[in-house]
């Protein structure tokens, strides 16, 4: 049996209407499943916690986006016991666009149904105080978590999830916070063994998969599925550099520049100067001057096509 986790509000309630148009897919096809609709933040983790508690081992398939994603894995115990899947329906995306998903629902759900090819992918894990949260994409420090948190209230993301544009509010929202921000010194320790000191940074982001903020390819290289991280620092650049610098990003041509710095390791621990936004795959969390982040030894299995 399947179980499909569902946030109706996805992209201003368009979550809703696809799975309304899914499940009558399913229902002609006669395949056996079950459907939660989540109700609130937070509310996919107490949903899948539930679902494994009844039955360990079983396949999950998520539709909404990036945050519904987080939601789910944070809410997984033993990722060994759990096939993954997704429908995107999100407003950004990245963790579908890093795997290469079909962006049409009735094609991801028909190789959901039909699949042909898995990965095991690793999960991110970052550390804050006493409390841990994984993510599947990406867990950022300082500028681009800044970004994350007006997002969620922003007005002008629901106007262009209503065009089908709300991939380009992540870009006008960092623009402005990005005038806003002022660098901070931040210190990175890599593996527990080499140390960075950054005098002036806008951003450290620690990545799962290639792309963050609605299709940024912040790591070019990075892959869920090589057990390391890709680690991305931007100091030490004029704004103006940053603002033309931005697009270029979206190919990830930004890496050749200087002040934009490229490391990989299996762990990291970040230190500001003082507390930062802190996020994880497009969720934001809280303030935090000190953060560990690290790749997961365990593997989710994942439904590609």
């Amino acid at each position: 049996m399947y179980t499909f986790i569902i946030n109706p509000n996805a992209r201003t309630g368009l979550g809703l209407k696809v799975w309304n148009s899914l499940e009558s897919t399913l229902k002609e096809k006669n395949v056996s499943y079950r459907a939660f609709l989540t109700k609130y933040r937070s509310h996919a983790t107490g949903i899948t916690k539930k679902v494994l508690h009844e039955n360990n081992r079983c396949t999950l398939i998520v539709l909404g986006g990036d945050g519904t994603v987080n939601e789910v894995i944070n809410g997984i115990s033993d990722f060994s016991a759990v096939t993954l899947a997704y429908i995107p329906i999100g407003s950004s995306n990245d963790f579908a666009r890093g795997m290469n998903l079909s962006a049409d629902p009735h094609t991801a759900l028909e190789h959901i149904l039909s699949p042909s090819r898995f990965a095991n992918l690793s999960v991110g894990t970052t550390s804050y105080g006493s409390r841990k949260r994984f993510f599947a994409v990406s867990s950022g420090f300082g500028f681009d978590a800044e970004v994350c948190c007006r997002i969620g209230t922003s007005c002008l993301k629901a106007f262009l999830n209503r065009l089908s544009l709300g991939r380009f509010s992540y870009v006008s929202i960092a623009v402005s916070s990005l005038l806003l921000q002022t660098p901070k010194r931040m210190v990175l320790t890599l593996d527990g063994k080499k140390t960075v000191t950054f005098k002036k940074v806008y951003f450290a982001a620690a990545m799962n998969q290639k792309f963050e903020g609605g299709g940024f390819m912040f790591c070019p290289n990075a892959s869920p599925t090589d057990d390391f991280l890709d680690i991305i620092v931007a100091e030490g650049l004029p704004k103006l550099k940053i603002l033309c610098l931005l697009p270029t990003a979206f190919w990830g041509k930004h890496t050749k520049f200087s002040g934009i710095h490229i490391y990989r390791c299996r762990s990291v621990m970040m230190e500001s100067e003082i507390p930062l936004p802190l996020h994880t795959d497009g969720e934001p969390i809280s303030k935090e001057q000190k953060i560990n982040i690290s790749q997961s030894t365990q593997k989710i299995r994942f439904i590609i096509s």
